[in-house]
This record gives C-alpha cells, sequence and structure tokens, in this order.
C-alpha cells in the first residue's frame, strides 16, 4: 500500500537531536529522514522530495542560510523552519528574508514542534504550487517522465530557478533526449500556465512559409489568402517554443529578432500593429555558439534567445534513466496493445543499461514497443533490436577497404561513397526518415538527398523509400 505520509527532513549535526526528532516525527504520523550535515541534506532534497525540512542554522562546513538558499533552489516549494538557539536572532531574521517559512528556538516541546510542521502544512495546502517537480502535465511530473538520475534532478532545479520569470530559455541536446518536454515543464511552472503552448519546428518551415506562419496575414494578402490568419505569435500569446532554432534561415533570424526587441508583429498585407507578449523557449541540437563563429546564426538573437540555457545529457549518460523509462515505455505499449507484459529478463535489463542509445529517448520508446508487440509473457533479448552493427552498418572509418591492387584514388573513392553513405542513413534516422529536414541539415538541396537515397538504396520507414514529407517534423 503507497505510503501517504509527509516526509520531514531533519538536519542537525548532533546524532542524539536527530534521533528524538525522528521519534517525535514518527509518533506523529509523519515519515523522517535525516541529514548531518548541509550536503547530504542537499541531496536527500533532490532525491526524497520532503515536505518539510527542519533546518538547524548552525552546521559544519554548509552552514543553515546556505543549505536553505540551495534547499529552495531545488524545491521552491519546501517548507523550511530553521531551528535556532535565543543568540541567533540576526540569522532568523536574514532566513526569513531568504524564505524560511518559520522558526523555532531551543529548547522547544514535542507538542510546539508538531504544531508548528501541521500549521504549516496545512497554510501550504491552499496556496498554489509551483515546483516543476510536483507539477504534473501529460498526467505525471518531469522526474516521472525522464527519469530519476542527478541529471534529471539538475534539470529540474534550472526549471524551478527560470519558470516564474520571462526569461527566454534554450533548451540545448541531441536529438531525442526530451528537449520539449522540458519547455513544457517549463511552460506548466509558469505563470502563463493558463495560456497556451505553441510548438514551432523551425525545420518544418519552409523559409517562403515563415513570416506567414509566425506573424500571420490578412485577406488577400496574396494568392489564396481567402482568409485573415493569425500567426503562431498571436496564437500562443503566452508561450511559444522555437524547436530546432538553429534551421532558421538567416533572414527569418533577423524578422524574429526585430519582434522580440519592439514585440510587434504585423501581418502580411497588413498596416496595423499587432501587439504581443509572448516568452520565447528555444530547442536546439547543435552548439549554436559554433553556429554563430561560422556565421550560420545571428550573434545578437544568439543573445537575445540565451538568457537562460538549459543542457539535456544524452542518454548514454544518464544509465540510471534507462530502465525508469523502459519500464515506463512497457507500461504505456500494454496499455495500448492491451497486453500484459511482465517485464524484462535479466540479460535485457543488462543490454539497455550498456547500449549506447544514439537516438536516445525515442529510440529506446521505438525498440520497446515493438519488444512488447513481440513478446508474450516476458521481453527476452530475442525480442531486442538494438542495432547489432553489420558490415554495412557500422562506420565507414571502422571497415576495411580491400586494396586488391588498386590504384588509390579509386580506393579513396569508394571509401568516400561509403562513408556519404552512412552519413545520409544517420541523418535520416535522426530526422526519422524527413528528407526535406535531412537535406537542410546537411547544407544540400532536396533533389540532391532524394537522387542519393535512391542510388544508394536506403530505406525509409519500413523500406517503402518514401520518407516523411516536407511539412511533418
Amino acid at each position: 500500500m503507497t505510503d501517504h505520509k509527509e516526509r520531514i527532513l531533519i538536519v542537525d549535526d548532533e546524532v542524539a537531536i536527530c534521533e528524538c526528532l525522528s521519534r517525535v516525527m514518527a509518533h506523529g504520523n509523519f515519515s523522517p529522514l535525516v541529514a548531518c550535515e548541509g550536503e547530504t541534506a542537499l541531496k536527500l532534497v533532490r532525491m526524497e522530495r520532503p515536505n518539510v525540512m527542519l533546518l538547524d542554522v548552525r552546521l559544519p562546513g554548509l552552514d543553515g542560510l546556505k543549505v536553505l538558499t540551495q534547499a529552495l533552489a531545488i524545491d521552491p516549494d519546501l517548507i523550511v523552519i530553521m531551528v535556532t538557539g535565543y543568540t541567533d536572532t540576526h540569522c532568523v531574521v536574514q532566513a526569513m528574508r531568504m524564505g524560511a517559512f518559520d522558526y523555532l528556538v531551543k529548547p522547544f516541546s514535542n507538542k510546539e514542534i508538531l504544531q508548528v510542521i501541521t500549521k504549516a502544512l496545512a497554510e501550504r495546502a491552499v496556496k498554489p504550487r509551483g515546483k516543476i517537480c510536483e507539477s504534473k502535465f501529460e498526467g505525471q511530473s518531469l522526474p516521472e517522465l525522464m527519469g530519476p538520475s542527478d541529471e534529471v534532478a539538475r534539470i529540474c532545479e534550472d526549471v524551478n530557478r527560470v519558470a516564474q520569470s520571462n526569461f527566454t530559455v534554450m533548451i540545448l541536446g541531441e536529438t531525442g533526449v526530451g528537449k520539449e518536454l522540458v519547455a513544457r515543464a517549463i511552460h506548466v511552472a509558469s505563470a502563463r500556465a493558463k495560456g497556451p503552448f505553441v510548438p514551432v519546428d523551425c525545420g518544418a518551415i519552409p523559409e517562403s512559409l515563415f513570416e506567414s506562419e509566425l506573424w500571420g496575414y490578412d485577406k488577400g494578402a496574396f494568392t489564396g489568402a481567402d482568409i485573415r490568419k493569425q500567426g503562431k505569435f498571436e496564437v500562443a500569446n503566452s508561450t511559444l517554443f522555437l524547436d530546432e532554432i538553429s534551421n532558421m534561415a538567416i533572414d527569418a533570424q533577423a524578422k524574429l529578432l526585430r519582434v522580440l526587441q519592439e514585440k510587434v508583429i504585423y501581418h502580411i498585407g497588413g498596416a496595423t500593429p499587432i501587439n504581443t507578449d509572448v516568452r520565447i523557449l528555444t530547442a536546439s541540437n547543435q552548439d549554436l555558439s559554433a553556429s554563430v563563429v561560422r556565421g550560420a546564426f545571428r550573434q545578437d538573437l544568439f543573445f537575445r534567445l540565451n538568457e537562460f540555457t538549459i543542457g539535456i545529457p544524452p542518454l548514454r549518460l544518464r544509465k540510471k534513466d534507462i530502465l525508469h523509462l523502459a519500464r515506463r515505455f512497457l507500461d504505456l505499449t500494454n496499455a495500448d496493445l492491451h497486453k500484459n507484459i511482465e517485464g524484462f529478463a535479466k540479460r535485457v535489463s543488462d543490454a539497455l543499461v550498456e547500449y549506447e542509445w544514439p537516438g536516445n529517448v525515442r529510440q529506446l520508446r521505438s525498440i520497446i514497443r515493438r519488444a512488447v508487440l513481440l513478446a508474450d509473457d516476458e521481453i527476452t533479448l530475442a525480442h531486442l533490436d538494438l542495432g547489432h552493427r553489420s558490415p554495412m552498418s557500422r562506420s565507414p572509418v571502422e571497415q576495411e577497404v580491400p586494396w586488391d591492387n588498386r590504384p588509390l584514388k579509386e580506393i579513396v573513392q569508394e571509401s568516400t561513397t561509403l562513408l556519404e553513405r552512412h552519413v545520409l542513413s544517420q541523418v535520416l534516422h535522426l530526422t526519422a526518415g524527413n528528407k526535406a529536414k535531412a537535406a537542410r541539415l546537411l547544407c544540400i538541396d532536396y533533389k540532391t538527398i532524394h537522387s542519393k537515397i535512391k542510388d544508394y538504396g536506403i530505406e525509409l520507414n519500413g523500406g517503402n523509400g518514401h520518407g516523411r514529407e516536407e511539412l511533418q517534423g
């Protein structure tokens, strides 16, 4: 049965006091946690998400005030009750200004401390909560959706820090790591949560349609404009998420910068200024600072969008999240397929953790869904498709090209062909078969990539060779 007791974190460097308060908490029907110094306390705040922290002002290493500051950065809704001696009045005043909920002066009775905790919990229950690690979207919190690792905990801390501000946020990470999840989390925890969250895939909008998509147009603005259409800025009027911002053309970047500075848009074909109040969140799978150096991205727009950055590590660096996510995808697919696959064989769990996951969470989800479809009771290695590399799937750098008494030029040409096919296959995999998006990433035109796919016999979407159309993303 699930334990619904409120968790109370006791932070004191005296073991006897911790033991005594633990007994008091248990007697008061609370669930006690104990830390004897600040670093342990902060780790417990991250991992255990206590409801209340009883924090002694005087601690070795990190003192109580520093622990208070860092704990509230991790969890803004944590109730912190300072525990102090009568000589620490100045520290208590400072702690209250920094966000402490209340304080207790030693010595205090068991009844007194339980009353203060009960009162604090009652008052907090009627106040709106802003903490993303408890805020629900898609029916679950961010750690439930992404995993229990320290890396995800740090992402939650960053979301908590920035959500209530109006900062533009740049979310960086490889394709498939969950950048949109983090963007939605920021929106849900922000003051704009009641408004819409509007995602825009910058790589899926042709340059010729960019202005009409973002700013909108008036009736008669161009051939086919039979009605007045709102752009994404008007539709959003709260949070606009510009995904894969690095794919935006330079001319479009200049227009976006102007809108962000002036907070005014004009419909195509219109002369009436339209005021906007939109918070911008962006995401990229590329190092935009490097794009700035290359001249592919405007420096002034980069600085405007990069007021705060959240980096999401790839799944191969978040080993602790892999089995959590695999189990989550198993449960979801069981429900989707009306099956009851019980779990994973031990060798499967080991294989999942050891695998490098080049496609990140998106790849893991696809593989688990396929395995659930194939399995009858338990997922075994036979049900997994982890892309065991054949000679053709290996990187061309690792392959041996036979000499066969051929000229160097011919051997190099063969190696170049293998490398080109490998790169095309990898990019098309990352874009889920979207040839137009892959062409933009590789800086080649659509006709070229289409002909190369045909020449190299690269299969898309199960071998039909068609891939996804340009406006699908």
